[in-house]
Parts: structure tokens; C-alpha cells; sequence
């Protein structure tokens, strides 16, 4: 499982020219999953993202946790994170997992965000969707659990 992170001011995700998906001050969080990927891989990743102390505290040192500034989730999935583009200049998905087992995984990764008592806003598994953020800092961080 792989996520990117981005720290926002705001974030949305429209499908067909509606907003699904709109968050202010958070994480807007792209989320690939591979073959091989379990419940464990979902919630180690979701116990870092939502500790993960990327906010300014008083003195500006990134201190700070989704929760201590009252932040919120976007997750959006992502197959496109699994692109290997190794071998010509076509990419190939083969790493990435097959969607039953991707939005599973997906669904479950979201489920698990807001128990922690995050707001969590998501786009819609497999559409085609329009994601707009105002990215903060700018912050971006990549993290995977193999």
C-alpha cells in the first residue's frame, strides 16, 4: 500500500461536475493498493498518517498532528500510484491491485481514518474525478508498508 500525502488549506474532488469530496485545513491523501496488501498494511499506514506531525506548532516547527489542529482527510484512490514505467514510455499497472480488492482496501483505509475522530471526505472508487487543492507549505510526503 502506498499514500501521498499533502498538506492543505483546502481540497475537493468532483465527479461529473459535482463536488464529492471538500475539506479545508488536512491531509488530501492519494492511495494506491497493490496485490499483495492486508487489513495490517491499512492500518499501520493509517496509525502514521494519523499521527503524522507535519503542522506548525507556536515556535513554526512541524509539531503538530491532524487532530491538534483540528484537520481533515481527503483519501482518494489512486491506481496510478503502482505505474511502473521501467520498460518504454507507456505505463504498466500490473502491480496494482484488481479493483474489488483495491476499493476493499480502500473502503477499509477511510473506515479506520475516522474512527481516530478525523473528518474523513472521499472521492468515488474507480470514477473519473477532478481533484483541486490548495497545497500547504507546499508538504508532501510518500509512505509504504510492503
Amino acid at each position: 500500500m502506498k499514500i501521498v500525502v499533502q498538506r492543505v488549506k483546502e481540497a475537493e474532488v468532483t465527479v461529473d461536475g459535482k463536488i464529492v469530496g471538500s475539506i479545508g485545513k488536512g491531509f488530501l491523501v492519494l492511495l494506491g493498493v497493490t496485490h499483495t496488501d492486508t487489513t495490517e498494511n491499512a492500518d499501520y499506514l493509517v496509525k502514521k498518517l494519523c499521527k503524522l506531525r507535519v503542522f506548525k506548532d507556536e515556535n513554526q516547527k512541524m509539531n503538530l498532528a491532524l487532530k491538534d489542529v483540528n484537520g481533515e482527510l481527503l483519501i482518494v484512490s489512486q491506481f496510478t500510484l503502482y505505474a511502473d514505467c521501467s520498460q518504454g514510455n507507456r505505463p504498466s499497472f500490473i502491480e496494482a491491485a484488481r479493483p474489488d480488492k483495491a476499493e476493499e482496501l480502500y473502503e477499509y483505509f477511510c473506515r479506520e481514518c475516522a474512527k481516530n475522530d478525523i473528518t474523513v471526505e472521499k472521492g468515488i472508487f474507480g470514477a473519473d474525478m477532478k481533484v483541486s487543492l490548495l497545497n500547504d507549505g507546499p508538504v508532501t510526503i510518500i509512505m509504504e508498508n510492503d
